[in-house]
């Protein structure tokens, strides 16, 4: 290797570090979302929809329309609850949440199909 393709090589390994590390790692399990989504959620939320209030549904629409189109106000929303919908902090790890909250946003990206 010459000295050009090396340095070349070098300035890219180190783009690379610099980005991986700042940038916070996603560690949620989709999976596991959707576990927990069938078991705490979808009895309101049957394939994203709300048979609570029809217009708090979890469609992407919707979510963006009240704010809540991030994984961090998701998270929120489960965990403390706002008015009908309840808490579930006390029922659910942090990480059970970011599972949940990962698993809605992306079904929402989907269309929920």
């Amino acid at each position: 290797m010459c000295a050009k393709t090396t340095l070349k090589f070098i300035l890219l390994l180190f783009t690379l570090l610099v980005i991986s590390f700042s940038q916070p790692a996603l560690a949620a399990d989709t999976t596991n979302g959707a576990k927990i989504f069938d078991v705490h959620c979808a009895g309101c939320h049957i394939n994203g929809s709300n048979i609570v209030r029809r217009g708090k549904h979890l469609k992407l629409k919707a979510l963006k329309k009240y704010g809540m189109d991030s994984i961090e106000a998701i998270s929120s929303l489960v965990a403390n609850g706002k008015n009908n919908m309840s808490a579930y902090k006390d029922r659910l790890s942090e990480q059970e949440i970011q599972d949940v909250a990962v698993y809605v946003l992306q079904q929402a990206e989907k269309g929920w199909r």
